[in-house]
């Protein structure tokens, strides 16, 4: 029974009858998924309507990533609750979006001293975009309208960050919809990972550094031939999520951005994933000394109690925008600075520091890096990866993300406790940051021995 006292049956019954989920394919799910029924969350565990507690092997599509129902988070949610839910940030203003910007500028990287609220990843990147787009339209150059992604880039669902995707099945019909995008090669290679039977000691191998810089070069051509009409280039830093967990090394990004500069051309670090200390620094941007003109939040901005979500600008991007009306950036969301969620979001930042979040899991980073590698010897594994707070393995198969491999152990995975969300053929964690070293250890011996009986 659920706690409602709708029976389990009925809840599917009626799920599967009207609603639409995301990212699955509705005719395989009516007739083959049986669904977690999730009734209750707490700390790193999910609870099913039959008693049943996982492990939550994702933070629930990365956004807890202080565990559910952290109690100081419930109280701030409540205490805000009490006194302002909502009001517009046009024309108005409030102390938990005030002070929330003043904090997040204090920890950004050096010189993004403006933030712009939306409501999720896709939108902070919809809002830099459009930042990035008007910077030049401002500025006299409207001509300097292309954008530069990476090679299996993921910036999001609404149509102008699909046009960025490089990954052909999500952005099928969506590319190129709005905001003309080109893509430059990421290098060849795992550099913090290893592939089945190659040399590792320093993380890639001569054929890896041979391709890394035809990838530079690559880059280098690209940015120099077309340097006139691009706007900006937007990444990932050093974790291409959706792409299978792909990784690409810090100098990359370094050398990219300086390319970029010398051009003017802008630099949009998506940190919708990456920030928050997934990486192992509280911005993957830190490991390439890399201070973008834009960043954009998501995700752990909350810690996953509301849709929320920061474009933080440096003085030369929103200095754009001011003077006559007709410059100023007109884009805006009903719920832009919800004091509820810049309330939830000031706790979260406020817990990071109190609770030392990123220092006190660099330990935890760690055993997730041994596990993987391990991990990587079990047959039927092509390679495995790890960084910061993030470890997966790529099954040997060709599925990519169709594949069907990751399921199987999903299958495992969940018939021994964990609730894992595999993207295709690679099977990851990225648990939240502050889980328990016995949890932890307990999640990654369950993906462990749920590869082995999968493959």
């Amino acid at each position: 029974m659920s706690h409602d006292n709708v029976p389990r049956s009925d809840l599917v019954a009626l799920d599967k009858r009207h609603v639409w989920h995301p990212y699955t394919s509705m005719g395989r799910y009516r007739d083959q998924t049986d669904p977690l029924v999730v009734v209750r969350a707490a700390g790193s565990r999910l609870w099913d309507a039959d008693g049943k507690s996982y492990l939550d092997g994702n933070s629930s599509w990365w956004v807890a990533v202080l565990g559910h129902g952290h109690p100081r988070l419930v109280s701030a949610l409540t205490e805000q609750a009490r006194s302002l839910a909502h009001v517009s940030l046009a024309g108005t203003t409030h102390e938990p979006a005030v002070r929330l910007a003043e904090e997040l500028v204090r920890v950004a990287p050096a010189g993004l001293e403006h933030v712009f609220y939306s409501d999720d990843g896709s939108t902070a990147v919809e809002a830099a975009l459009k930042m990035a787009l008007g910077v030049w339209r401002n500025e006299g150059q409207p001509e300097r309208r292309r954008i530069v992604a990476l090679e299996g880039a993921f910036h999001g669902d609404t149509l102008g960050a699909a046009s960025l995707g490089g990954l052909e099945v999500f952005h099928r019909g969506w590319s190129g919809g709005v905001v003309e995008c080109v893509h430059a090669p990421v290098p060849d290679g795992e550099v913090h990972g290893g592939v089945r039977g190659e040399d590792e000691r320093d993380g890639r191998s001569d054929a890896r550094s041979e391709g890394y810089r035809r990838a530079f070069d690559a880059m280098h051509e690209l940015v120099d031939a077309g340097a006139a009409s691009i706007a900006a280039v937007i990444v990932e830093p050093l974790l291409q999520g959706a792409a299978g967990m792909r990784t690409y090394p810090a100098r990359y990004l370094t050398e990219l951005a300086a390319h970029c500069r010398a051009h003017g051309i802008l630099v949009i670090a998506d940190e919708v994933f990456t920030g928050y200390g997934r990486t192992g620094t509280m911005w993957a941007c830190e490991q390439a000394q890399l201070t973008p003109d834009i960043l954009c939040l998501a995700k752990g901005l909350s810690g996953g109690m509301l849709p929320m979500a920061a474009t933080l600008a440096n003085e030369r991007v929103f200095g754009a925008f001011l003077g006559e009306p007709e410059r100023a950036f007109w884009h805006g969301h009903s719920f832009t600075g919800n004091p509820l969620g810049a309330r939830v979001a000031r706790e979260v930042l406020a817990i990071y520091r109190d609770e030392r979040i990123v220092e006190q899991a660099q330990p935890k980073m760690r055993r997730i890096r041994q596990a993987f590698k391990a991990m990587g010897a079990i047959p039927g594994v092509l390679r495995w990866r790890a960084l910061g707070m993030m470890g997966c393995v790529e099954l040997a198969s060709a599925g990519g993300y169709l594949g069907r491999g990751g399921w199987r152990v999903y299958d495992e995975a969940r018939a021994r406790g964990a609730y894992l969300r595999p993207l295709g053929d690679t099977v990851y964690v990225a648990p939240p940051l502050n889980i328990a070293d016995d949890e932890l250890d307990e999640l990654l011996a369950i993906v462990a021995a749920s590869l082995r009986a999968a493959l």
